[in-house]
């Protein structure tokens, strides 16, 4: 089986690990200071968080950003239930904005949703793919709002050759073991905010701050959520091999591109001059005369040993969500759930894996092109 996404660990990544694991330190040593170190290198930002997962990290910066009960976070639907359930937890309220066709949430329906107790806005970067971020910031900064981007999806994304990560107020990442790159589970906040950093390093560390020899104090409510040595080491050794990985995601998705221009079955998901994406997704959005074939069209491939997957049902047809907020549905999100089809794209496939994949996904969307829906 060809999954759609999966981590590349070589030699150097195991030996890194294996240091921490003969040394003093499996937690709060130098390894995560270090690695820290390397992602605010690489993104560009004054500052960066480690976390145990990027759920975690999302609760900290929607916590510390002063998140709470009745307020109002705009947001996309089409993500991991993760996004919005970490400040649903802090009994804020969802708003759901309506999303492109390429999954990412649309700009032009943000500032119509804004009302008094519109807190925040937290647009995610589907498939790697950057949202419109500078647009979506002059709305945030015009009514005074805090700007959360979760790119859980986007470590090396870049808009104008600038990394994803420098745009907004707080920027979540994954590095979780189908991200880009791994530490096996693991999350990231990266900002230029010196406050918000001191409070979110508070909050994955049960809010206390060490003094001198046995005396500290806790300053504010917090949780065990720090990421390990060994973790850390990890993610500092996978980093430097993330260009190369960076570079074969989009190999095989040019080589995709080619295979499935201007089809008259699926589309795929444009990505603008001015943006890289880190290609952690590689969707295919079928055409609507495809949707009642989609559940069969997903099984074959499945059975060819090619991992298709669907990203995202959207959140709000979640069972919890629907009894806690009521019955809710947005049309471009609710099509594209019906459309969306996620094929292998990773840096541990070869050019014939390419092949092969695209082979499949043509003819197997070809023997169910007769079929049509009735509507």
């Amino acid at each position: 089986m060809i999954p759609y996404s999966r981590q590349s660990v070589d030699e150097s990544d195991i030996l890194a690990v294996t240091e921490v694991l003969r040394s003093s330190h499996l937690t709060q040593g130098k390894k995560v200071e270090a690695y820290e170190e390397a992602v605010c290198k690489y993104i560009g930002c004054k500052y960066a968080c480690t976390f145990n997962s990027a759920t975690s990290a999302l609760l900290a910066a929607y916590t510390i950003a002063g998140v709470a009960k009745d307020d109002e976070i705009i947001t996309s639907p089409i993500s991991f239930v993760a996004t919005s359930n970490m400040f649903v937890t802090l009994e804020a309220v969802p708003v759901w904005a309506d999303v492109k066709l390429d999954g990412n949430i649309d700009e032009r329906f943000i500032e119509r949703l804004i009302t008094s107790k519109t807190k925040a806005i937290v647009p995610i970067d589907f498939a790697g793919k950057p949202v419109e971020i500078k647009k979506i910031k002059e709305i945030a900064q015009k009514h005074n709002l805090v700007l959360i981007e979760d790119a859980s999806h986007a470590f090396g994304s870049t808009i104008d050759g600038k990394k994803v990560g420098t745009y907004a107020d707080m920027t979540i990442f994954s590095t979780h073991a189908i991200k880009p790159f791994t530490t096996g589970e693991g999350g990231i906040v990266v900002t230029d905010n010196s406050r918000y950093i001191q409070k979110l390093r508070l909050f994955r560390s049960h809010g206390v701050q060490k003094r001198e020899n046995w005396n500290s104090d806790m300053l504010m409510m917090g949780y065990n959520f720090r990421l390990s040595e060994f973790a850390a080491a990890l993610g500092y050794s996978q980093l430097n091999r993330l260009d190369d990985f960076l570079k074969k995601r989009a190999e095989i998705a040019e080589y995709y591109d080619e295979r499935f221009k201007n089809n008259k079955l699926f589309a795929t998901q444009k990505i603008e001059s001015y943006q890289h994406s880190s290609r952690h997704l590689y969707p295919i959005i079928l055409r609507p005369e495809l949707h009642c074939s989609k559940e069969d069209i997903f099984k074959q491939l499945q059975e060819r040993g090619i991992g298709v997957q669907v990203h995202y049902k959207p959140i709000y047809q979640n069972s919890f969500y629907k009894e806690r907020f009521g019955e809710f549905s947005l049309h471009v999100s609710s099509d594209f759930y019906r459309s969306e089809l996620s094929i292998p794209c990773h840096q541990e496939m070869s050019l014939d894996d390419a092949k092969y994949v695209a082979d499949n996904v043509l003819d197997t969307i070809n023997r169910y092109a007769y079929r049509g829906c009735s509507f």
